[in-house]
């Protein structure tokens, strides 16, 4: 019998061309509800998505037949993981297939913060020609920490080889410090870094994680880049810390107002008074979770999934 694959979420071609030539079956369907995806899912051995909604218990118990889950993109927070391998279901993620992207995002982000570039070119483009007040800081001589050091932030600290940085790390597991990052702990990193970057999931330990407490136990100011996950800083305590020059600036690929599918930014009618500020703010630089979201990581992560599902079946 055939290996029968639903793909609720569109992705790169190539994903569905080379399962099809590989003798998966595949199917689509892109807009039914969860609750309509539910009631078939019982046909399918394996499912690709993306983030289109959460794949929980009640979705779990009704995918009887099921065999893997792949995600097209780095995490699966989506995905209720421990009830899905309980099951024997085998979960696939691609956090290769976007780590340079996240990489080169994240130092563009840096560099752009501290010469002022999207402020000066604004002010230019409304006839202002402001040299002093966009006088810039150079990456050479500060200190980069990086929480999070699997495979986005290992991209990264490479990408920083280029520049006379000091690279440190802090991750809850031991020994992954390489030659482009030293691993230290979390009280060492908050001691000597100048700039943040995170590169976490979101999990229960990494929620809200960067707060009013966390801020305060650093020795000194410093920027701050998130392109993991909104949920992982409290707005509000950032905004506060930017109000006081505790952060200096903030690049802001993720939000903590975004829905869970990634694809909309969540705002009733009354916009948060912390999200004003960042709208506001001149040291601020915010883009709608594009950091791997580039043409090439949007073929090589259909590309990792397709390698990881034939290797599931020893295919070739």
């Amino acid at each position: 019998m055939s290996t029968k694959i639903l793909h609720i979420d569109s992705n790169n071609p190539i994903l569905w061309k080379q399962l099809e030539e590989a003798n998966f079956e595949n199917e689509a369907d892109f807009k039914s509800t969860k609750e309509e995806i539910e009631a078939k899912i019982h046909n399918y051995n394996g499912i690709v998505i993306r983030s289109r909604f959460k794949i929980d218990k009640t979705f779990l118990d009704k995918a009887v037949n099921l065999q893997f889950i792949a995600r097209v993109g780095a995490g699966l927070e989506s995905i209720d993981c421990e009830y899905a391998e309980a099951k024997g279901i085998h979960l696939i993620a691609a956090p290769e297939g976007n780590r340079n992207a996240v990489a080169e995002h994240s130092l563009g982000v840096i560099l752009s913060l501290f010469n002022n570039l999207n402020q000066a070119d604004a002010e230019i483009k409304n006839g202002q020609w402001n040299r002093e007040s966009n006088r810039g800081h150079e990456l050479d001589g500060k200190t980069v920490g990086i929480i999070g050091y699997g495979n986005m932030g290992k991209a990264f600290a490479k990408k920083l080889r280029g520049f006379e940085t000091t690279v440190l790390c802090y991750d809850i597991l031991d020994n992954v410090g390489d030659e482009n990052a030293k691993q230290v702990s979390l009280s060492e990193l908050q001691e000597k870094a100048d700039v943040l970057s995170l590169h976490l999931p979101w999990t229960p330990e990494t929620d809200k994680m960067v707060n009013a407490d966390f801020i305060k136990a650093f020795a000194k100011p410093f920027w701050i880049i998130n392109t993991s996950r909104g949920k992982n800083i409290v707005t509000a305590d950032l905004v506060e810390a930017m109000k006081t020059q505790r952060i200096l600036g903030a690049g802001l690929d993720v939000l903590e107002y975004e829905k869970l599918s990634f694809e909309t930014l969540f705002q009733d009618k009354n916009t948060p008074e912390a999200f004003q500020y960042l709208l506001e703010a001149k040291n601020v630089l915010l883009t709608p979770h594009i950091a791997g979201w580039t043409f090439e990581s949007h073929e090589r992560l259909a590309q990792v999934i397709v390698d990881k599902i034939k290797a599931l079946y020893s295919v070739s």
